[in-house]
């Protein structure tokens, strides 16, 4: 058959630079601007995700009908996520995506009218499925939430060679625009708008459990319960490690003190709020850093501690540590600016002073607060836009393993420039790979460019991921 020439755009070259007109025109055959999904791939052959995520959802669909199993509708939403993907209408071009079907195992379609993979109407009902029981006409797909929780603890264990000695467990709120009527959705007066006020438990770079919850509550409202689970799951998998808890003044209430003190080898160090009573214990330690600020001409701290206890909430006296911090004076003769911080912890100071407690442990907790932007922005957990509360809880979820595919990788690329870098980073280095996609029948060739400037990383990631 005669195979038509797609019209060329042309345009003339620089005057003065180039002799060569400039022309574009759509004869480059099939091409994806995911090459890198086959490293995703392997990260999830790795740990087994995708299928076991979808161990996770009941199929009440009948299986004779069946053209897009629950195992390909999770590695869709997964891989979407963490190509960048956000939105389900994305789906009904990704759907077919070449490269994302190889890795899928989904190279021809299953049925004469669909797609090789899933649209934007199939992966609905999935995520829709979960807001409630199995319904005979429409919701034909159930996910067990707590199963999922069970699933983020053991992946988070797996990630550790060996039973650690020690471990730090973040836990940070953060809050979730909506501009829409979802349900559960509430105005908080702090942050001026509707929104969920969603909980996420952090070990280093692994999420251990997600909560999303309505922000018409206290933040620290039934968190007790929580932290109770996940510390008896943790101890279950590592019987002798420490465990920190490490949180902000927000989470300072004596159930989730006395939830840790309750348990051998759980510790925890929580900001706690500053009062008159706090300031005037380390009056003398600010005196002294106001001094210094002043003689040197920078800023200047000092460190105190002390028994102390509130007057109605807290059941005993527990130890404090207040920083005392002066900042550079903005002028001469200026008077520096004082700035009083306060933590309460159960680590004896025999083993953790107080310096070394607040500067080195405590103020760790900025690397927890980046694994929520990222959890946040990078893989869309702020992407609440169904009306039902279930359905945004599973995409909450979605989002948190997504982030688990991105682990996976960071391991594999241990010891390189981006061994820390963000979701967002490792994204566009090497999943955002143009790739001409040749398609023969024993194999699927993704040619990727040539100019590739992190084409040794992508070598490095790949050996290492190698199953054998």
């Amino acid at each position: 058959m005669t195979r038509c020439v797609p019209p060329r755009l042309r345009q003339p070259a620089p005057e003065g630079l180039s002799q060569r007109w400039i022309e574009t025109d759509f004869s480059g055959g099939v091409i994806t601007s995911d090459g890198g999904v086959t490293l995703l791939g392997r990260v999830d052959e790795r740990l087994d995700l995708t299928r076991r995520v979808a161990g996770c959802f009941t199929d009440y669909r009948r299986p004779e009908l069946v053209v897009h199993e629950v195992e390909t509708l999770v590695l869709q939403r997964l891989y979407g996520l963490a190509l960048a993907y956000e939105d389900l209408n994305d789906h009904e071009d990704l759907r077919w995506d070449p490269a994302l079907q190889a890795v899928a195992g989904r190279t021809a379609p299953r049925r004469g009218d669909c797609a090789p993979l899933a649209g934007k109407s199939t992966l609905n009902r999935l995520e829709l499925a979960a807001a409630g029981r199995c319904d005979q006409k429409a919701r034909k797909i159930v996910v067990n939430t707590r199963r999922l929780d069970e699933l983020l603890v053991a992946l988070c264990v797996e990630g550790f060679a060996s039973e650690p000695e020690e471990v730090v467990l973040d836990l940070d709120a953060t809050d979730i625009p909506l501009h829409g009527d979802q349900e559960e959705r509430f105005f908080h007066g702090y942050y001026r708008r509707y929104c969920y006020m969603p909980l996420l438990f952090v070990i280093g770079h692994n999420p251990v459990l997600v909560r999303l919850r309505s922000a018409g509550r206290d933040a620290a409202a039934g968190v007790e319960e929580d932290l109770g689970w996940l510390l008896d799951r943790l101890r279950e998998a590592w019987p002798s490690t420490r465990i920190i808890l490490r949180t902000d003044s927000g989470f300072c209430r004596e159930p989730i003190l006395a939830a840790c003190e309750r348990r051998e080898r759980v510790d925890y160090v929580i900001g706690v709020a500053k009062n008159r009573r706090l300031e005037r214990e380390i009056a003398t330690e600010m005196a002294a850093a106001v001094a210094e600020a002043h003689e040197q001409g920078q800023a200047a701290r000092r460190f105190g501690e002390f028994r102390y206890a509130t007057r109605k909430s807290w059941s005993r006296k527990r130890r404090v540590i207040g920083k005392a911090e002066a900042l550079q004076p903005t002028a001469a003769g200026g008077a520096a600016k004082e700035n009083h911080r306060f933590i309460v912890t159960s680590l004896p100071a025999e083993t953790y002073p107080a310096r070394e407690l607040y500067e080195q442990l405590y103020c760790a907790r900025g690397d927890a607060e980046n694994r929520v932007k990222e959890h946040k922005l990078h893989l869309f957990s702020a992407r609440c836009s169904s009306n039902l509360f279930g359905a945004n809880t599973l995409r909450f979820y979605l989002s948190t393993f997504a982030m688990i595919l991105f682990r996976g990788l960071r391991e594999a690329l241990h010891g390189t420039r981006l061994a820390v870098a963000t979701a967002d980073r490792i994204r566009l280095r090497l999943l955002k790979i143009g790739a001409l996609v040749r398609i023969s029948v024993r194999r699927v060739h993704l040619a990727m460019s040539s100019a590739c400037p992190d084409q040794d990383l992508f070598h490095i990631a790949w050996v290492r991921l190698n199953p054998t």
